[in-house]
């Protein structure tokens, strides 16, 4: 009832009372062009996740209701223009919300207990200042992390609202599978957040702005919980945090020509890096050190493309290092997996195994209860070695619940294709810390072809597939199927239209795409005395972006990080610092469950969330021909495919356009894998990264005629050959045949055709003769003699079971006496 409330629309009859206009789960907030206020209403939402008790949701249609009345409307030519660019951000598509749960933040922050309360004024007050916190009857609200919130701009001058109505809104991706251990649920999450500083398209923005904040900046979480604790408080939790980013340099490309790979320039020199100080500063005072780069760009070329970035952030992190105390210096490990792809012996995800391996040790990941005692004390050197690189980085004495320090920042040129495999590396080595963590896996190592790798494999495309669509156009093109040589020669195809679409995107519509952007988050905000947006569109929006301000020269050069940081560190100064912005009762209960079991409706089993609408490894991913159902079993043939899934799940992926990509292949020259370079690919592509482990590659060779024969797919040599049985066995066969048929009954339907040929093995068996196989005494030879007591015991449960209980004997008197006196004397 927002729209005219009880008063008529012009030309509608007038009517009594109040109309409803539209219902809503939540307000988005509230926005002004060049007219009137409109507010943003959330009309429809979609399940897509569950943290302990708390319900994630997605948003799948919103509504937008102008509030001033007809006679008051001030009319503007711009007005319809604005509104419909406005509405280009389709909020339905990968935006996300809770009521209850501080999606802004990772868990192990939300898990955090706040040490300070924002007043509106902007001081903060210490909690333990405030009389009564001490008591567990309150709640507080926490404050949000504005770089993940998409609505802020839309929220402000919303303070007299009741703050249930706010909802801050995350742009990203979010899944979530159920991993069941023989009937225990396991639930993993992967909870992806855009950064909404210097957002934008894949061209338009690359490299950092002066703030030190990157283009295409996710931080991905990855949680794995036991789900059959439905607590986030007293339940069984960890999560891994790693984040991906553009490299932290004024950089661009060159579009003003039209062609397939712009080239990359360095647009202003940074000799004191200062922008990348700004940035890691960032990373320290959020996450802590240390602070572990992934650069996946190429390293030596022919002409330089790729390679120059390489070098820009090579000489800034060093630069950087030369000031942080050697425990907190930012580590560097460079890859070039489009080079070692091209090889024929390639070993990509060998290689970023190693590396994924050594970097998770050194940040850790989160772990809400302490370590058990049979990891710390009666376990192996791998059961402790997260446990002790924890106590390494905090001290000895830093208790045996886990907390994770520092982050892995992968990065290529666009951060798409190869960094998304490099970041599903980074999350199955953290799966199985996680997973040996929660007490479900023996080892904290996980086996490639198995039901719980598949499953974090398709969450992880899913995941690479959204942010790609977001930022460049199109889906992933090369897949984490391409880097293990497993792609399918059909899905060329498919490479050669995801390029295209890319293509197209980046060339044609990027532009409106960034403006809509840049109005949707508030970075252009319309005013009638200034030039609209879109006359803007041969200039670039580097101001908006780029703000002019004041040279601060007070801190030296040298000191690029906040002088608070180390006293904090490794610990992240976020975490020491947690502010709420509200303290609210603590509610009942029952309250508290009403929005994870819904009491209040009738629901069909069939229809919760954890059966319909979660994948299941048993169901969707365990193969159909075996009886192994341990989801961590190497499996020989693949189990289930996705389109192979229940009808829900397929409709909701081809609703989804990020989830409808396919695998590809190697071959498709693009921007992510374009190899300019003619040198000896015998040569070592990596002087940084060691020690790592070499797989052999299975290659089917194929005949003489260039056909794939039977003989090449198996070869003789690797056939199990079946010895012919021995004569004994065959005389054993023939008894046991023989007594099988005298022991079953005569079948006289039977009819025998006048011509079958007998059994080889078949012989006559003389009836009148003594049976050819020795009869056994089995009371004799195999049951044990019953023993006079135990009949007795048998004897008595037989007859109570029939006539009931009988009197109580004077001896068990005897005996209860005895035992009622001694715990008396205990007592």
């Amino acid at each position: 009832m927002i729209d005219v409330g009880n008063r008529s629309k012009i030309g509608q009859k007038i009517g009594s009372g109040l109309t409803r206009t539209v219902s809503a789960f939540g307000i988005a907030g509230f926005v002004r062009f060049l007219e009137g206020y409109y507010i943003v209403l959330i009309t429809k939402r979609r399940k897509v996740g569950l943290i302990g008790q708390h319900t994630i949701y997605k948003i799948e249609d919103t509504s937008m209701i102008y509030i001033p009345h007809d006679t008051v409307k001030e009319q503007h030519n711009d007005e319809q223009r604005y509104l419909k660019m406005f509405q280009a951000i389709d909020l339905s598509s990968n935006f996300y919300f809770s009521y209850s749960y501080d999606l802004t933040h990772t868990l192990q922050h939300n898990l955090a207990t706040p040490k300070f309360l924002n007043k509106p004024t902007g001081d903060k007050v210490a909690l333990g200042d405030i009389p009564g916190m001490g008591s567990s009857q309150f709640s507080y609200i926490s404050q949000f992390q504005s770089k993940f919130v998409w609505n802020e701009y839309l929220m402000q001058g919303m303070d007299c609202i009741d703050p249930e109505w706010i909802l801050p809104i995350v742009h990203g991706f979010v899944d979530q599978s159920n991993v069941s251990i023989y009937g225990k649920p396991i639930y993993v999450t992967l909870i992806a957040r855009r950064s909404k500083k210097y957002a934008g398209t894949r061209f338009l923005k690359r490299g950092a702005n002066n703030s030190g904040d990157v283009a295409n900046e996710v931080e991905t979480e990855q949680i794995a919980c036991d789900a059959s604790i439905g607590s986030d408080r007293v339940g069984h939790t960890t999560s891994f945090v790693h984040m991906r980013g553009s490299v932290p340099a004024h950089w661009a490309q060159d579009i003003s020509k039209i062609q397939p790979k712009p080239p990359i320039f360095i647009e202003t020199q940074d000799p004191y890096a200062e922008v990348a100080g700004k940035h890691f500063s960032q990373l320290l005072g959020r996450y802590g050190s240390p602070v572990v780069v992934i650069n996946l760009v190429k390293k030596r070329e022919r002409r330089k493309h790729e390679s120059l970035l390489s070098d820009e952030f090579l000489t800034h992190i060093n630069y950087l290092n030369q000031f942080l105390p050697s425990q907190h210096r930012i580590q560097y490990c460079h890859f070039d997996m489009a080079r070692c792809n091209k090889k024929t012996d390639a070993n990509v995800m060998g290689r970023l195994g190693d590396i994924a391996y050594r970097a998770v040790k050194k940040v850790g990941i989160f772990h809400n209860r302490p370590t058990s005692y049979l990891q710390q004390n009666r376990g192996g050197r791998q059961d402790r070695e997260l446990l002790d690189s924890w106590r390494d980085r905090v001290g000895r004495d830093a208790g045996t619940i886990m907390k994770q320090t520092g982050i892995i920042r992968t990065n290529c040129v666009d951060c798409l294709d190869r960094t998304n495999t490099a970041q599903f590396s980074v999350g199955l080595c953290a799966l199985g810390f996680q997973l040996h963590a929660l007490g479900v896996l023996k080892e904290p190592r996980l086996e490639t072809d198995t039901d719980c790798v598949r499953m974090l494999e398709e969450m992880y495309e899913d995941h690479g597939d959204t942010l790609a669509l977001q930022y460049g156009g199109s889906a992933l093109i090369h897949r984490i199927k391409t880097y293990r040589k497993q792609s399918p020669w059909t899905s060329k195809g498919n490479d050669i239209m995801q390029t295209m679409r890319r293509y197209y995107s980046n060339t044609l519509s990027d532009a409106e795409k960034q403006n809509t952007m840049n109005i949707f988050l508030g970075v252009f905000r319309p005013n009638s005395g200034q030039a609209p947006v879109w006359e803007r569109d041969y200039n670039s929006d580097y101001y908006l972006h780029h703000p002019v301000g004041r040279l601060n020269l007070s801190p030296p050069l040298s000191q690029w990080w906040d002088p608070d940081l180390l006293p904090h560190l490794p610990l992240p100064k976020e975490l020491a610092d947690k502010s709420c912005t509200q303290i609210v009762s603590l509610q009942c209960a029952s309250e508290a469950l009403d929005d994870y079991y819904r009491p209040f409706e009738l629901t069909v089993l069939q229809d919760l969330f954890a059966f319909s609408e979660i994948n299941h490894s048993v169901r969707d991913y365990m193969p159909n021909f075996t009886t192994d159902f341990s989801p961590f079993s190497a499996r020989v043939r693949l189990g289930k495919k996705r389109e192979e899934m229940s009808s829900s799940k397929t409709n909701l992926a081809s609703k989804n356009p990020s989830v409808a990509g396919n695998s590809t292949s190697s071959t498709t020259s693009t921007e992510e894998d374009s190899d300019e370079s003619n040198e000896n690919e015998d040569e070592d592509d990596d002087d940084d990264v060691t020690s790592m482990t070499e797989e052999s590659v299975n290659t089917v060779q194929s005949g003489p005629t260039g056909m794939v024969s039977f003989e090449s797919l198996f070869p003789t040599t690797t056939m199990a050959k079946v010895s012919p049985p021995s004569p004994t066995d065959m005389q054993l066969y023939r008894s046991m045949s023989s007594l099988s048929k005298l022991s079953n009954p005569p079948m006289l339907a039977k009819r025998v055709s006048s011509t079958a040929v007998p059994h080889p093995l078949a012989r006559n068996i003389d009836r009148s003769g003594p049976c050819p196989i020795p009869v056994h005494d089995y009371s004799k030879q195999l049951l044990k003699p019953v023993s006079e007591a135990t009949r007795v015991v048998i004897e008595n449960h037989v007859r109570v079971g029939r006539e009931g209980a009988g009197p109580v004997s004077e001896e068990s008197l005897e005996i209860y006496r005895r035992f009622v006196s001694m715990a008396g004397t205990l007592a």
